[in-house]
């Protein structure tokens, strides 16, 4: 159960990565893809870093961010 939690918390992660980021991201699936694995990269790259949100929204803060770097180096590669 946590597993889907997961990703539908990375989806809607994606979702409002690519409302946020300029342009609208990749698409809604793309963005949506993204956001899974931004949770992903966020939630190794807080853990590196010692930082720790609780609860359903500091898991969704910690998609965010992932998706959001995510999104910017796709971006970047992409020129």
């Amino acid at each position: 159960m946590e597993i889907v939690l997961s990703c539908i918390i990375g989806c809607l992660a994606g979702f409002c990565a690519g409302k946020l980021m300029k342009g609208g991201g990749f698409g809604l699936v793309l963005n949506l893809i993204l956001g899974i694995l931004g949770g992903a990269l966020g939630g190794w790259l807080f853990q590196l870093l010692g930082i720790s949100w609780g609860g359903i929204i500091g898991q969704l803060g910690t998609a965010l961010v992932g998706a959001i770097i995510i999104i910017v180096v796709v971006n970047m590669l992409k020129k």
